[in-house]
C-alpha cells in the first residue's frame, strides 16, 4: 500500500484540458500571435514557462510573454472556468481513498489562484492534505519539481507515494522524482503516450469501480 497519492487536476479530475488550450489560443492572438490549437492541446499538462516557448518561441518571463500569459488567465478564469465539470465519480474516488488513511495532495502545474477553483469545482478540496501548483516549483512538468514538493507536503518519499495523471507530463515527472504513476485516459491521451504508467485507467470512475484490485492496494 502506498502511503501517499499524488493527484493531478486538470485532465484527470476536471474536464479542462481543452480549455486551457482555448485560453491559449486566444490570448496569443489578442498579442498577434497565431499558434495552432492541436500543438498548443498536446502540452497542456505543462506549465506555461514550458508551453509558450514550445508553440511560439515565445518566453514567459519576456515582457510580451508575461503580458500573454496574464491575458490566458483572465479568459480561463472568466470565460472556461464557469463551465468546466469535474469527470464523473471523482469526488467518490477520493473520498474512498481518504477513508483508507492515504494522504492526498494536489501535485499540479496550475497557477496557485486557479488550482484553488478547480479543487472547489471538483468537490475534494476538503479531502486533501495539502497542494501543491506552479507556484511552488523552479520548474513545471515534466521537470520533478512539482512532484517533490507534493512529496514533501505528504512527508512520504519517493517509493511510498504514486502518482495519478493524465498526460506523458504527468508520467515522466513521477519517473523523474522517483515516483510510481498510475494514468487516466480521460485527459486525451492514448495509451502509447503514457507509457511508464504502472497502470492506465479510463477515469476516476473506472479506478473507483476496480479500486480494490488496483496497483494502489
Amino acid at each position: 500500500m502506498f502511503k501517499a497519492i499524488l493527484l493531478d487536476i486538470d485532465g484527470t479530475l476536471v474536464d479542462s484540458n481543452d480549455a486551457h488550450a482555448h485560453a491559449w489560443v486566444a490570448a496569443f492572438a489578442e498579442s498577434g500571435v497565431t499558434v495552432d490549437f492541436a500543438r498548443v492541446r498536446r502540452c497542456i499538462g505543462m506549465g506555461g514557462d514550458k508551453l509558450m516557448p514550445e508553440v511560439s518561441g515565445i518566453a514567459e518571463d519576456s515582457p510580451q510573454g508575461r503580458l500573454i500569459s496574464q491575458r490566458r488567465g483572465e479568459i480561463f478564469t472568466t470565460e472556461w472556468l464557469p463551465r468546466l465539470r469535474p469527470f464523473r465519480d471523482v469526488n467518490r474516488l477520493v473520498a474512498a481513498l481518504n477513508a483508507r488513511g492515504v494522504r492526498l495532495v494536489a501535485a499540479s502545474s496550475a497557477k496557485k489562484t486557479e488550482l484553488r477553483a478547480l479543487l472547489d469545482l471538483a468537490g475534494v478540496a476538503s479531502m486533501l492534505d495539502g497542494a501543491t501548483s506552479s507556484d511552488d516549483a523552479e520548474e513545471s512538468k515534466p521537470d520533478p519539481d512539482i512532484i517533490e514538493a507534493a512529496l514533501k507536503q505528504a512527508h512520504a518519499g519517493p517509493g511510498e507515494a504514486v502518482m495519478i495523471g493524465d498526460t506523458p507530463y504527468d508520467v515522466e515527472a513521477a519517473a523523474r522524482a522517483g515516483v510510481a504513476a498510475i494514468a487516466f485516459r480521460c485527459g486525451g491521451w492514448r495509451d502509447e503516450d503514457l507509457t511508464g504508467a504502472i497502470a492506465i485507467y479510463d477515469g476516476a470512475w473506472d479506478l473507483f469501480a476496480r479500486l480494490d484490485e488496483s496497483p494502489i492496494w
